[in-house]
């Protein structure tokens, strides 16, 4: 089964679609990870997909951000085909991504994170001299990144003395630092109490207006407040692709998993 995903409300020829993808699969072997899934992501859309352990989830993530390569099917982003385009390719021509685990450097600040982040999806190799302290460009998209992200009263503390949920939003900002145009967002409510949840819901909002945002989450209650559109996966497939009122309803989804 495949299923295409539509921003809430879009109508004909009215949203700008920045990712897409059609029939992706991946197999290991036998086993059908992705099973013929096809979706868009627009702009001004946070669409959700969940689903048990082992149904596809980060693994559709992987396959649409590049860090693993499709069995079939092909990925679209801006416009442009990337089936075959690694990872830091499609990263410097939009994409953003945050992981399951903390990916930040926790001896450097939270500022240097993101001017780090910032400096690599920009790199300057023939420009080895300048140190990269003075690179305007990387600075400039850390001191945005931090601010939008809400981090600027802690800009300066060293990232692994954050809490928890505060390093959750740094990896956020980090992805900003690099100016992407779609998000994909891989389980960043993991491990949050309630204060830390209802900080990054509200980021969330803020940041669908200019992105296209892909959110994959365990936290069913988050889900339904935030997401536009939920798509439900089960062993690879996608079983339901429909608005938060429609998903709670559908039959085959409380079988499924809602329960």
């Amino acid at each position: 089964m495949s299923a295409a995903l539509h921003s809430a409300g879009a109508g004909a020829g009215a949203s700008e679609t920045l990712l897409g993808a059609r029939g992706v699969c991946k197999h290991f072997g036998g086993l059908r990870a992705v099973d013929e899934v096809s979706l868009t992501l627009e702009r001004g859309s946070l669409h959700a997909v969940i689903g048990t352990n082992g149904a596809g989830k980060s693994t559709l993530i992987n396959l649409l951000s590049g860090e693993l390569s499709i069995s079939a099917g092909t990925v679209e982003l801006l416009g442009q085909d990337v089936t075959g385009w690694t990872q830091p390719r499609r990263a410097r021509a939009g994409l953003g991504r945050s992981y399951q685990r903390n990916t930040i450097f926790p001896e450097f600040s939270v500022f240097e994170n993101c001017r780090l982040s910032a400096q690599a999806h920009q790199p300057r190799p023939l420009d080895w001299l300048t140190p990269a302290s003075a690179c305007r460009f990387s600075t400039e998209a850390a001191q945005r990144a931090v601010e939008k992200a809400g981090l600027a009263d802690v800009a300066g503390r060293t990232a692994g003395m954050l809490s928890h949920g505060q390093k959750r939003q740094l990896e956020i900002a980090m992805c900003l630092a690099t100016r992407p145009q779609v998000l994909l967002l891989d389980e960043p409510l993991a491990g949050m109490g309630a204060e830390e949840t209802e900080r990054m819901l509200a980021l969330l909002r803020e940041l669908v207006p200019g992105h296209a945002i892909m959110l994959v989450e365990h936290d069913m209650d988050a889900v339904f407040r935030v997401a536009d559109r939920i798509t439900v996966m089960v062993n690879g497939r996608v079983i339901a692709s429909d608005t938060p009122a429609a998903i709670r309803d559908n039959h085959e989804v409380q079988v499924a998993y809602l329960g």
